[in-house]
């Protein structure tokens, strides 16, 4: 069993006309339940929830002061290298473009965590574009190494991995795995992942299962909104966060809500998310997950994120660069744009403005076991 069952039943709805069936008394439903079921989910996506954002927003705002309190967690990506062997149509690292690729020398990414960590970050997500030749599990590894003198957490964003892989990433230090489906629409999927391993759906689709199997301890998932209907996707997603939750409730399960940003190419995405969508999409997130960590990243404008701190967002980036080596080098080839190019510091002030306490670090690993002193 595995989630890609789920998704085989999923897309046999009848999506035409599926979503016109939800009434308002359906989505009072929802929100009067205290704990939202797939039928709640998929009436607090459809249109008739779009006159409730208000109701849904307040009881996101309470669920997520009740689990996670006045606070925001803080990270920042650090990209490794660019090499990448896939063929995807929307993405910047993309094999068809040519331009200068970069891998950082574990000397470069000591000098990228110092200027990090001289910002007061502690949290950090580390990147590679998709290519086991030129930045496979080994050299991870060996970044991790270095990392860990500057980091108490340190999560990736690679290529999917084995099982075992992913265990000898864990046993190195890192402790958190985010990789995002990009569309969970097999179709639509395949018409965008033109060559490449990623080509493969299921290997995808079942990675975040085998990183809980690899003992990570916090898995995040997403789509990258916009490359095929929204409210499909957002279903999808919140389903498989529920999928693998309820099989490995000691893994932290959390969600991102990425939006389709350019860099390279003339992409144009499918769907339109707008940023009411997009507020929708994070309020039923929270309502039917009550207890998992929901990040936003810089991809969204500076002004928009302002807004959605108070409705259910747990975890943000800041100090963003989405270029290799781009907090301490210069020259590199961005992923995609951002939209919110404020500092740590300007952003931790922004959140105490509303009352949050920033928070850098919350989260180590102990140099020995508890009980075994």
């Amino acid at each position: 069993m595995s989630f890609y069952e789920t998704m085989t039943r999923l897309e046999q709805l009848p999506y035409g006309t599926l979503w016109s069936r939800y009434t308002a008394e359906d989505v009072k439903r929802a929100l009067r339940a205290e704990q939202v079921d797939e039928e709640g989910l998929m009436a607090l996506l459809s249109p008739a929830a779009e006159p409730y954002l208000e109701e849904m927003a307040q009881k996101a705002h309470r669920l997520t002061r009740t689990h996670f309190g006045h606070v925001m967690q803080l990270f920042t990506p650090m990209y490794l290298a660019d090499f990448c062997v896939n063929h995807c149509t929307y993405c910047s690292f993309s094999s068809m473009y040519d331009f200068p690729r970069k891998k950082l020398t574990l000397e470069e990414v000591a000098r990228e965590a110092e200027t990090i960590a001289a910002t007061g970050l502690r949290h950090i997500l580390i990147l590679t574009g998709e290519s086991r030749r030129d930045s496979p599990a080994g050299y991870v590894r060996d970044c991790v190494n270095v990392l860990r003198r500057y980091f108490s957490s340190v999560s990736i964003e690679v290529n999917p991995l084995s099982t075992a892989e992913y265990a000898e990433l864990r046993e190195a230090g890192v402790d958190g795995l985010t990789l995002y489906q990009e569309v969970y629409h097999q179709e639509t999927y395949r018409a965008l992942h033109v060559k490449g391993p990623k080509r493969v759906y299921r290997n995808r689709l079942d990675a975040p299962e085998r990183g809980c199997q690899a003992g990570f301890r916090s898995i995040n998932i997403g789509a990258l909104l916009g490359m095929y209907e929204w409210r499909q996707e957002a279903l999808a997603t919140a389903l498989h966060a529920r999928y693998l939750q309820d099989k490995y409730p000691e893994c932290e399960i959390g969600l991102s809500t990425p939006r389709f940003r350019p860099y390279l190419g003339e992409f144009n995405p499918a769907s339109d998310v707008t940023d009411r969508a997009l507020v929708q999409i994070i309020l039923a997130y929270r309502l039917f997950l009550p207890r998992s960590g929901i990040s936003l990243s810089t991809r969204e404008p500076a002004a928009l994120r302002d807004h959605l701190v108070q409705l259910g967002i747990t975890k943000m980036s800041a100090g963003v660069s989405t270029e290799v080596g781009g907090h301490s080098l210069e020259g590199g080839t961005p992923q995609f744009e951002i939209s919110d190019n404020r500092s740590v510091a300007e952003m931790a002030e922004m959140l105490r403005s509303q009352g949050l306490q920033p928070v850098f670090k919350d989260w180590d690993i102990l140099s020995e076991p508890l009980g075994l002193r």
